[in-house]
């Protein structure tokens, strides 16, 4: 047996839930057995509430707060650090801290570095705190082929991992659906920090929503998109929830993926993308990074760069519903065949027990 130890960024981290965690159980069944290490303060955490009103109420530094709180985030790391002594490999998601280098010399080698952003463009010092981790790293896992090309030039062993989908959860709606009888729903789901690409394409938005009485933008997040100029009444908000972001994904007709182009959105790993194919949704995507590369394996959606662009997807998806269907059943295929969770850990197994 194969013993791992995983540091992660938290229970509720995208990256942590689908890059390590959702492996966990399958990797055990091939023989490799992963302990993860989740630090008790999420890694991308503000400054809690009670923390910050000791500013305004004692006259505390805000310096001084941040260095607390900077503090109790390497402190909570010790955990996983200590384990990582007492296993035979390190699976490190990203980084301890983001942009940081902090006690990642601490871990125990081999290391198996896992990135899934342009990570070397953080605060405060995220290239370099990026390169000498990777030149620690046994392995760098790299989400896409161009986060692969960056760490390329600074470790000997970089292998392409797509995030992987479980295809037995995410899977396409049976039947009707009472909720949506009717309209037309236009979806996205997402973490807030996200929300901005989402709310950059809302004039698109609201000429679809104006000129189609029977559709409906559904949006799920852990907050409410800011659209002051669109129609309350045709947005619908659900807080993100583990137990609800399937079911909110298949009330969709179309999934949405709008990005910018530029050097942090061309790391994304079109994971939004990946999650809608897999419930048979039809996409309209940015033609951005590994968006386009998904685009261009098959017709599973489609590409969009202008206002026009994304009004005209959007028209024509609400108005053929039968190519919407066809280009939502081209993806699930897609997302089977190369991006299920049983084909990724299968590649993530290979790669374990070649460094081990």
């Amino acid at each position: 047996m194969i013993r791992i130890a995983a540091l992660t960024s938290g229970l509720s981290v995208p990256s942590a839930r689908f890059r390590v965690r959702q492996h966990i159980a399958p990797l055990r069944r091939l023989g490799l057995d992963v302990r993860e290490f989740v630090p008790a303060i999420e890694k991308y955490a503000p400054v809690p509430e009670w923390l910050a009103t000791l500013r305004p109420r004692f006259g505390v530094p805000g310096r001084l707060i941040e260095a607390a709180w900077r503090s109790a985030k390497r402190a909570v790391r010790l955990p996983g650090i200590a384990g990582s002594r007492a296993r035979m490999v390190t699976w490190l998601e990203r980084q301890l801290l983001p942009g940081q280098c902090t006690a990642e010399g601490w871990l125990r080698r081999p290391l198996v570095f896992d990135v899934d952003d342009a990570i070397w463009l953080l605060p405060p010092a995220g290239a370099d705190a990026a390169k000498r981790t990777a030149e620690r790293a046994a392995v760098v896992i790299a989400g896409n082929a161009y986060i692969a090309d960056w760490f390329s030039a600074f470790s000997r062993e970089v292998r392409i991992v797509p995030t992987a989908v479980d295809t037995e959860r995410f899977c396409p709606r049976h039947g009707g659906d009472p909720d949506r009888e009717g309209t037309f729903v236009v979806g996205w789901t997402g973490t807030s920090s996200n929300l901005a690409y989402l709310e950059a394409i809302k004039a698109p938005l609201r000429r679809f929503l104006a000129d189609h009485a029977d559709s409906l933008l559904l949006v799920m997040s852990d907050r409410p998109p800011r659209f002051a100029d669109l129609d309350a009444a045709r947005i619908r908000y659900e807080r993100w929830t583990v137990a609800g972001e399937v079911q909110a994904i298949r009330r969709m007709d179309v999934g949405l993926m709008p990005l910018p182009d530029n050097e942090w959105t061309r790391g994304k790993c079109s994971f939004k993308m990946l999650l809608y194919m897999a419930c048979g949704i039809p996409v309209v995507a940015s033609p951005v990074g590994m968006n386009r590369e998904i685009l261009e394996k098959c017709e599973a959606g489609l590409a969009s760069a202008t206002e026009d662009d994304w009004y005209e997807a959007l028209a024509s998806l609400h108005a053929d519903r039968s190519q919407a269907d066809r280009l939502g059943k081209i993806g699930r295929a897609l997302v089977e065949r190369e991006f299920s969770q049983v084909v990724i850990t299968e590649r993530l197994a290979g790669i374990f027990r070649g460094v081990a």
